[in-house]
């Protein structure tokens, strides 16, 4: 039986499905015909500009417990359909059979909206595999699929064409199988008549969610998971992020010996990114952006990078805190010198940049999943999550199980809706789910309060510190909402000059966390910004980047200081300290997320924790905070 048939005036099917043996001549114009081994003879339709016959569905069923192949066919034509057929189990029988015109006909409903969406389809791995070693490339079957389906869209809209075809984005084949196309309503409804179709789920925008730590965790040259023999240079780290600003110190391959001769992955040029990026420590990037492109627009190329090329900073910062190479003398101005070092330093890194300026569309994910397990990765990092929901449901984290059955180890955070519980992301039992601890080392601040009273805080700036000024909060620094100073809330008029309080916390996405109201406040003309703790988020300290004297405080501070602040004329001074050791360490951080799983509460969740509050970490060139002048 030939692998791929097309039909035409009077062609001849041969096929052998013991114990029967037929010869079928079919008499049908322009109809491209498989043999699937799993349900018999399937048309693949193609869109014709000619209005010749048109088969709609054939399911031929040649199952071993039948005495003779059965015949299923929906017709649409003008005239009839007809077929000889022999069978040497009953001799010599020839049957000359007249079929009238039968119509497939949808459920009479309301007219589908043309506009479409990005779907993430999951396919039967069986038959599409089955599929593969007929067609060699499970891509071609999924074009198929898309001509078939705007065949049976346009059919069921009575003969109307759709506005536009449907739009094939990736196909997956490794991890999982199916792929991510651009459908509408109607092409959707006619993709569940698709032999092999699973499900289809909108694709949706997950979120992207260090020096001392070697020594922290205990990780010496002479002992340990550090000592030479138990050291290898042949692991390859798959980081699935925003991508990697490759010229960096963390990622140049001294003494590194050759690229393992496993890697089966690629340095793919692109914007400011040529294969020479590439090196013994940074053995692959690859850049996926159709899924991201596809529901927002073209990627601005003077805000990002069409390349794995990193704009945001968050792919460079988790690839150096994964394996990044010796970096000695490192530090945030000044901040937490040392050497700096990845965890696991010796090994290679592989970039798949699947993040942009407004998140990670799921079906990049996936395409970067499916393409690292390809290239032989052994270990998968993804920062990154998205909302719960049953893990059927759920295309990362059937990516993810995929990976595991492949020998791959893949790694999520927690997450960082903590301390609630049931806030845990990334829950399914085959990942390895990872809660943020603080480390023994603190970057400390002093308040001392006009009243004499002084609490301890934490802050990355680096510059003078404070005279004793006016405090404003809420209403004495600007408009309603101003205790969170997000943008356009605070008064000039108001803050010139004063130390401004802030609520941690914002009310709205856009905004760009703590460091980002010390960007508010100083461009509202302010001297310094004091960040308060809620109560839920207690006494954790963050440190933050500030471009001005600013410090976080605590929640029994907090509540001391607004206290404080009812007085009238309320005063303080900020001072810095500089890093210091010694701290009680490790503690789960205050925002790291909490199990059990929501999604199946018997799933204990996070599996191990590791520090993840106030690393230092290599960040992306047109990313780093800037240094306020003195």
């Amino acid at each position: 039986m030939e692998d791929f048939l097309k039909c035409g005036v009077s062609t001849t099917l041969t096929c052998k499905h013991p114990p029967l043996k037929c010869v079928t001549s079919l008499s049908l114009s322009g109809v491209h015909m498989r043999h699937d081994l799993l349900g018999g003879l399937v048309p693949l339709y193609r869109k014709r500009k000619d209005s010749g016959r048109r088969l709609v569905i054939v399911s031929w069923g040649a199952h071993r417990a039948l005495s003779f192949p059965t015949f299923f066919a929906y017709i649409r034509c003008s005239s009839l359909f007809s077929f000889d057929h022999s069978s040497t189990l009953f001799g010599t029988m020839v049957y000359r059979i007249s079929l009238l015109l039968l119509v497939f006909v949808a459920a009479a409903t309301p007219t589908a909206s043309a506009d479409k969406q990005t779907y993430i389809v999951h396919m039967d791995k069986a038959k599409i595999t089955a599929l593969d070693s007929m067609l060699g490339d499970s891509r071609k079957w999924y074009e198929e699929v898309m001509d078939s389906i705007t065949e049976l869209s346009t059919e069921e809209e009575g003969g109307e064409e759709e506005t536009s075809p449907p739009q094939l984005l990736y196909a997956y084949e490794t991890a999982i199988t199916g792929f991510a196309a651009k459908l509408s309503t109607k092409q959707l409804e006619s993709l569940n008549k698709v032999e092999g179709f699973m499900s289809a789920v909108p694709d949706e925008i997950l979120s992207l969610h260090t020096t001392h730590s070697p020594q922290f965790l205990g990780l010496h040259p002479w002992r340990g998971l550090w000592f030479a023999p138990h050291f290898t240079t042949d692991v390859i780290i798959g980081v699935i992020d925003s991508g990697i600003w490759p010229e960096h110190v963390s990622f140049h391959d001294w003494g590194m010996p050759p690229v393992p001769s496993r890697w089966k992955g690629v340095c793919e040029e692109g914007t400011n990114f040529t294969s020479s990026n590439c090196n013994k420590k940074l053995i692959g990037a690859k850049a996926f952006f159709q899924g991201y492109e596809s529901k927002r627009k073209k990627i601005n190329e003077t805000e990002d990078f069409r390349s794995p090329r990193d704009s945001l900073g968050h792919g460079t910062h988790t690839a150096s805190i994964a394996a990044g190479n010796v970096v000695p003398g490192a530090s945030l101005f000044g901040m937490g010198k040392g050497f700096a070092s990845g965890m696991m330093y010796s090994s290679r890194i592989a970039v798949y940049k699947a993040c942009y300026a407004l998140g990670c569309f799921a079906s990049d994910v996936l395409a970067a999943i499916d393409q690292a397990v390809s290239d032989g990765v052994d270990v998968l990092s993804l920062s990154l999550g998205g909302p719960s929901r049953p893990y059927y449901s759920d295309p990362v984290a059937i990516a993810s199980l995929g990976a595991v059955q492949k020998g791959v180890v893949v790694a999520f955070p927690a997450g960082n809706s903590g301390p609630s519980d049931l806030s845990v992301f990334n829950s399914a039992p085959w990942m390895m789910t990872v809660a943020a601890s603080s480390m023994d080392r603190s970057f400390s601040t002093i308040v001392k309060l006009g009243n004499g009273e002084i609490f301890h805080g934490a802050s990355l700036y680096s510059g003078k510190s404070t005279q004793q000024l006016l405090l404003v909060y809420n209403e004495t620094a600007g408009e309603e909402g101003a205790q969170l100073c997000n943008g356009g809330t605070l008064s000039p008029d108001l803050v010139k000059g004063k130390i401004v309080v802030c609520d941690r916390g914002n009310d709205s996405p856009v905004e760009r966390g703590n460091a980002g109201k010390g960007e508010v406040v100083k461009m509202a003309g302010g001297a310094g910004m004091l960040l308060l703790n809620t109560d839920e988020q207690g006494e954790e300290l963050i440190a933050d980047p500030h471009i001005l004297p600013a410090t976080s405080l605590g929640a029994s501070a907090a509540n001391s200081i607004r206290k404080y602040l009812t007085s009238g004329n309320a005063t303080a001074s900020i001072f810095f300290k500089g890093t210091a050791y010694g701290n009680p360490a490790p503690a789960v951080a205050a925002f790291s997320s909490r199990g059990p799983a929501f999604v199946e509460a018997y799933v204990i969740k996070p599996d191990v924790t590791a520090p993840g509050v106030e690393h230092i970490g290599r960040m992306a060139t047109n990313s780093e905070p800037i240094r306020a002048p003195e």
